[in-house]
């Protein structure tokens, strides 16, 4: 393989931080939990973390793995690894740009709220209606996205070193406190309602742990394994071209099995902790009922009535959770600007400057048309799989249920069964290190994720129920 120049990480801590930033995103703060807290708590985290274990180490080695030998960025990375194939790396392309400019718009949001609370006006978020008189109002959520996009466009136009490194090395030890205090702090909450009913943070952490069992059939089962199947994607940025593409910033030299190692457990201690975080406190102040809400419906219209019951300390409270989830949201739409930016770099020989300008252009068209389509471009429900019948919802489903798993499949395909699992096997030991997970890797590589994956994809079509 060709050496090339090219822009790296100065060492394993700047990759296993940024790789960790990337994994350590929204996904694991408005959709962890819940899913933790409607899959049999215990039950589901035991699961989620054998197939982290074990699935997720597969797909998040061998994307690794073809980024450091190729040097490339994933629009071009599969090609190098075999002519056939290339075309995986058009779909990888493809979800990172279709994911990033409706990720900006939802930073936008955080924003929104940190704003908020920062002019310690945490009340005004209650209020029903808050949240959908922000997102359907014409013109405010443009400008937090703008805002959110430029501050991912700043860190990504200064290159690897100087500002992915750089601003993950600051941002990802702030957020790991900051989560670590709320969730301390969540479990020790406890309210007295109306009722005469007394809930504590405990009782909220005994559901999220406690495996439940009650009524679980082999369906229930099975969807609670294609539920953190689907999570491990948002979890650890697999099949979305971002592993790839941090994969070809990493030297030579780095022991690539310790870091991916080490991405698995920063990535599922944060995870947990998210977990720890939101699911006592929803609990404590607005019962276990609350914890089936998803998505920006927990962050953005739960929690803030979960802060406002907290009293005097909510207002406080409220803002370092909303300051927490924008350095997540930050960290994660930098990678995955990043997979875009990349890409343009190799495939058109754009410098990283050009690359970065051209690609804001075109986020700000799109994520502007992301932001109308909760008014002036909303359309009623026409596809039976989009909920809500928003632009953002179809484009979510499009790249996440659709496109990541066909990456991923073709993943297996191609490195367990054309070009071999002994090309990422020697790309992990090039420097004599151990791979300790070998036979695992092979086993998972060629049969085991395949077909999970195959499962994941017809799932998504609600083949499952």
């Amino acid at each position: 393989m060709e050496e090339k120049n090219r822009n790296s990480f100065t060492g394993s801590l700047g990759f296993v931080l940024a790789a960790a930033g990337s994994a350590v995103g929204l996904g694991n703060i408005w959709r962890f939990p819940n899913l933790a807290a409607k899959n049999g708590g215990g039950l589901f985290l035991l699961v989620y973390i054998v197939l982290a274990l074990t699935f997720g180490f597969a797909l998040l080695t061998t994307e690794v793995a073809i980024g450091r030998k190729t040097q490339e960025s994933p629009l071009t990375a599969y090609s190098k690894v075999h002519k056939g194939f290339g075309f995986i790396g058009v779909f990888a392309y493809v979800v990172p740009f279709i994911i990033y400019p409706y990720y900006c718009v939802i930073g936008g949001w955080v924003i929104k709220y940190m704003s908020t609370y920062l002019a310690f006006q945490g009340q005004a978020a209650v209020a029903d209606g808050f949240f959908g008189g922000f997102i359907t109002h014409q013109w405010q959520p443009i400008l937090y996205t703008v805002l959110f996009a430029a501050m991912c466009f700043v860190i990504v136009y200064k290159g690897v070193e100087h500002g992915i490194e750089k601003y993950s090395k600051v941002l990802m030890p702030i957020l790991a406190v900051l989560v670590l205090f709320i969730a301390v702090y969540s479990i020790f909450l406890s309210y007295t309602d109306a009722e005469g009913v007394t809930r504590t943070g405990v009782q909220g952490l005994a559901i999220y742990f406690v495996p439940n069992f009650d009524g679980l059939t082999f369906g229930g089962f099975l969807r609670v394994c294609l539920d953190a199947m689907g999570q491990l994607f948002y979890s650890l940025s697999i099949a979305m071209g971002i592993m790839v593409a941090y994969g070809s910033y990493m030297k030579r030299e780095v022991n690539l099995s310790k870091s991916i190692n080490q991405i698995e457990i920063f990535d599922s201690a944060i995870a947990i902790i998210a977990g720890m975080m939101i699911i006592p406190a929803v609990y404590v102040f607005a019962g276990k009922e609350s914890l089936d809400a998803a998505g920006p419906g927990l962050i953005f219209v739960t929690l803030p009535k979960v802060f406002d019951s907290m009293g005097s300390f909510g207002q406080y409270f409220g803002l370092m959770f909303f300051v927490m989830v924008l350095f997540a949201a930050l960290t994660s739409a930098v990678s995955i600007l990043e997979a875009i930016v990349s890409s343009m770099m190799d495939k058109l020989k754009w410098s990283r400057k050009k690359a970065t300008l051209v690609m804001a252009l075109i986020t700000f068209v799109v994520s502007v048309i992301v932001c109308l389509g909760y008014n002036v471009f909303y359309f009623e429900k026409s596809f039976a799989v989009v909920k809500d019948g928003q632009i953002l919802d179809f484009l979510d489903y499009v790249s996440n249920n659709l496109l990541m798993p066909i990456v991923a499949i073709f993943t297996c395909i191609l490195v367990g069964w054309v070009v071999g699992p002994k090309m990422v096997i020697d790309e992990v030991t090039r420097n004599g290190e151990h791979f300790g997970r070998k036979w695992l890797y092979i086993i998972m590589i060629k049969f085991v994720a395949p077909v999970l994956l195959v499962i994941i994809l017809l799932g998504s079509f609600g083949i499952f129920g």
